[in-house]
C-alpha cells in the first residue's frame, strides 16, 4: 500500500497533466485535510476554490474504492465534502488515458470559478 508521502502512479499521472494542461493555473495542494477533526484528505485540492480531486485507482481489480467498505467509506467522505461546499472531481487511470485533455478542463473550469 502507498503511504501519504508517496504519491500513486495515478496521483503522478494527474499531476503531469495539470502542469502540462491547466494553462498557469495554481498547482493544488497535496493529501489536504478538509473536515477536522475527521482525518479526511484530498489527493489535490484548491481550497480557496474549494474544489477537490480524488485518484480512484484499482477501478478494474477490485481496488479498495470498489470494495464495500472501501466505497462505502468513500461515500461519506464526499458527502462530507459536499456538505461542506466542495466540488469533488473523482479521476480513473483509464479516464486519464483516454481523455485527459477533457478532465483537466474540467477541473480548470472549477477552480477558475466559472463552473459555479
Amino acid at each position: 500500500m502507498t503511504s501519504r508521502s508517496e504519491p500513486s502512479s495515478l496521483e503522478r499521472t494527474f499531476a503531469f497533466y495539470w502542469r502540462v494542461l491547466a494553462d498557469g493555473l495554481p498547482e493544488p495542494e497535496r493529501e489536504y485535510r478538509f473536515a477536522s477533526p475527521r482525518r479526511w484528505r484530498f489527493d489535490f485540492a484548491w481550497p480557496a476554490q474549494r474544489v477537490a480531486v480524488e485518484c480512484d485507482g484499482g477501478t478494474y481489480s477490485g481496488g479498495r474504492h470498489t470494495r464495500g467498505d472501501g466505497y462505502r467509506r468513500d461515500a461519506e467522505k464526499l458527502n462530507a465534502a459536499a456538505a461542506l461546499g466542495w466540488r469533488v472531481f473523482r479521476v480513473t487511470a483509464d479516464m486519464l488515458r483516454d481523455d485527459p485533455h477533457g478532465f483537466v478542463d474540467m477541473v480548470r473550469t472549477a477552480v477558475e470559478g466559472s463552473g459555479r
